[in-house]
């Protein structure tokens, strides 16, 4: 392992299919007021409505709506969010939805009492709240896997005006304090949001597991990990309903992105860059833009690592290594993950979730260029990557 770090992660978890019950105690440690934010109507038809309602009641909590929050949630709804938690007075936000939602609620929290332009201070100029300055706390009810925003401190927020995506990675105080986690309330998930997290999960990992050339025990679990999400999702995909693997991909995605297996690494994020700017382009779903570019991205960066991706296709995918370069066996692990990112669903091209050629310069100039893979990409090999995902 390099470097040196600091790991604390505050969020406790309440994992099972009877998770919810402990909502109530869950919600104990709070204020009496709190804003209850969720998507487009969702859980009001599959039942998580009523058992969030149940509890919040319950635990004698005043309860304040804010729904619509859409999967991209935009600068727009930010506005929106921040205006009812103050004039409300919300002391505590509870997110139930998925990635989007979660984000959503975070953003809220460190936005709602700053009296300025949040965009531009937290996700333009990645600024952290000062300490003294007023943060709403917040917990969430998981109803879509991949993101892991349950168990982090990161918000992906979208603005349609100037078209950029940005994430922003707060630290413990904007982390949930709690996160119910119940496999069940997943089963309702359209299918192609279900493939949808999958991919983001497994694009995760990958994106921490590609990067340094130490002897890394944060290498180790992320291979335990991605074995774990392709042995899970093909079982998934062909039975939505199959708890065990809901469960298996439910807690791969939570502890993808908890910070664990990002460790002493320094991490490439370039796939999560160009996803972002394809998705404040044409709002495609999140997941979909990481498996749109991931194959030709890898082949891209994969001659300036070598053995790693050689390590990945054997390790990973069980290629046999006899009598190949490790070229060869590096090859042979992207065609295994592209055969993979057809087989569960996941778009394996930009140009079904609305891309366009025209839109290619536009996409690699809204790219945040990061330093931290094996690689860093100039906006014309953004455009090379763009093209080949077509």
């Amino acid at each position: 392992m390099l470097g040196n770090f600091i790991y604390s992660n505050p969020t406790k978890i309440y994992f099972g299919d009877e998770a919810h019950k402990n909502l109530v105690e869950a919600l104990s440690g709070f204020g009496k007021k709190v804003m209850l934010t969720y998507g487009g109507g969702s859980i009001k038809r599959n039942g998580v409505y009523d058992d969030i309602i149940a509890a919040l009641t319950a635990a004698g909590k005043e309860v304040v709506e804010l729904s619509g929050v859409m999967p991209n949630p935009t600068v727009d709804k930010l506005i929106e969010g921040c205006k009812v938690a103050r004039e409300n007075n919300v002391d505590f936000i509870l997110a139930v939805g998925g990635g989007s939602t979660i984000d959503y609620a975070k953003a809220v929290s460190v936005s709602a009492w700053y009296d300025g332009d949040a965009w531009e201070r937290f996700w333009v100029k990645q600024e952290d709240p000062k300490p003294g300055e007023r943060i709403i706390p917040v917990g969430a009810v998981l109803t879509m896997a991949g993101t892991g925003s349950e168990m982090n401190g990161g918000s992906v927020i979208t603005n349609h005006a100037t078209k950029m995506k940005i994430g922003k990675v707060f630290g413990e105080e904007v982390m949930p304090k709690f996160a119910v986690l119940n496999p069940r309330y997943t089963f309702s998930l359209p299918h192609r949001q279900m493939v949808a997290g999958i991919f983001d999960t497994m694009s995760h990992i990958m994106e921490q597991y590609f990067s340094g050339d130490d002897d890394s025990t944060s290498d180790y679990l992320a291979e335990g990990l991605m074995r774990s999400v392709i042995a899970s999702s093909r079982v998934a995909v062909k039975d939505p309903e199959n708890y065990e693997a809901r469960s298996n991909l439910m807690w791969s995605a939570t502890w993808a992105l908890n910070t664990l297996i990002g460790e002493g690494k320094s991490q490439d994020w370039m796939v999560h860059m160009i996803g972002q700017a394809i998705g404040a382009y044409t709002d495609a779903t999140h997941g979909m833009t990481l498996s749109g570019v991931s194959e030709a991205y890898y082949r891209h960066i994969m001659k300036y690592a070598l053995k790693r991706f050689a390590r990945f296709a054997h390790v990973v995918w069980e290629i046999p290594t006899e009598s190949k370069s490790d070229e060869q066996l590096a090859s042979e692990g992207i065609d295994a993950l592209a055969a993979w990112i057809k087989d569960i669903g996941a778009a394996s091209e930009i140009t079904s979730l609305g891309v366009t050629e025209d839109m290619l310069d536009g996409i690699a100039d809204a790219t945040i260029i990061l330093t931290g893979g094996y690689e860093t990409l100039n906006h014309d090999e953004i455009v090379e990557i763009l093209r080949k995902s077509l």
